[in-house]
C-alpha cells in the first residue's frame, strides 16, 4: 500500500514538474518569440520616438498642453480624458455619467462652446461627438476624421504651414475601419502630432 501511495505521489510530482516546464516556461518563451518575430512593434509597445527619445505609445493617448494645462493651438488634440487628472494611466475610467446626467449635460455644452472657440469655428457648427465626450478608458488615441479636419485649420496658421499640407498628414495617419465595416476611420494624434513636428 505505501508503494501506491509512493507511485501516485511520484507520478503527481512528475506531471507537476512537466506542466510547470511546458505552461510554465515553454509556452511564455513561445509566444514572446513569436510576438517578436512577427508583431515586434505592437509586443514593445507601439512606441514612438522623435529624435531618439521615446514621446509616448500610438495605443495611449495623451495631452498636448502648456504648463498650466492650456491646449497647444500647434498641436491636434485628443478627446477629453476622465482618467485621473487626464490621460493618467493609473486611473483609466469612464466618468459613468448617464446621457441625461445635469453634470455631463453642462459638461458637454462647455466643451463644445470651448472647442468651437479655439478652432475658430460659428457659435452654431456642429461638433464631432468624441470632441466632447471622453472614451470609456479615458486613454484613447485616436480621434474621428472629422474631429481632426476641424482642427486642420487652427493647427496649420499657428505652425505657418499650408492647410494641404497639413490635411494631407491628417490622411496619412488616418487607419480606416476594421475589416472595411467593423468601427469608423479614425486619426492617431501622437503619430500626427510626431509627424508636424517632423516637418522641415
Amino acid at each position: 500500500m505505501r508503494s501506491g501511495i509512493l507511485r501516485q505521489a511520484s507520478a503527481s510530482i512528475a506531471a507537476l514538474v512537466i506542466a510547470t516546464v511546458i505552461l510554465g516556461f515553454g509556452y511564455p518563451l513561445a509566444v514572446t518569440g513569436f510576438s517578436q518575430l512577427f508583431f515586434r512593434d505592437q509586443a514593445n509597445g507601439s512606441l514612438i520616438t522623435q529624435h531618439g527619445k521615446v514621446v509616448g505609445s500610438a495605443l495611449l493617448g495623451q495631452s498636448f498642453t502648456d504648463s498650466k494645462g492650456n491646449p497647444l493651438p500647434r498641436y491636434f488634440q485628443p478627446r477629453p480624458s476622465n482618467a485621473g487628472t487626464g490621460y493618467d494611466g493609473s486611473s483609466s475610467g469612464a466618468s459613468n455619467l448617464g446621457p441625461s446626467n445635469p453634470v455631463l449635460i453642462k459638461e458637454v455644452s462647455e466643451r463644445a462652446r470651448a472647442y468651437r472657440q479655439f478652432n475658430h469655428m460659428a457659435v452654431k457648427a456642429a461638433v464631432p461627438a468624441d470632441a466632447v465626450t471622453a472614451s470609456g478608458s479615458g486613454l484613447d488615441p485616436d480621434i474621428s476624421v472629422q474631429n481632426a479636419d476641424d482642427q486642420a485649420a487652427r493647427v496649420a496658421q499657428a505652425r505657418h504651414r499650408p492647410l494641404t499640407q497639413v490635411r494631407a498628414l491628417v490622411r496619412k495617419y488616418t487607419t480606416p475601419a476594421q475589416w472595411g465595416f467593423l468601427s469608423e476611420p479614425a486619426v492617431n494624434v501622437l503619430q500626427l502630432n510626431s509627424a508636424l513636428d517632423g516637418l522641415r
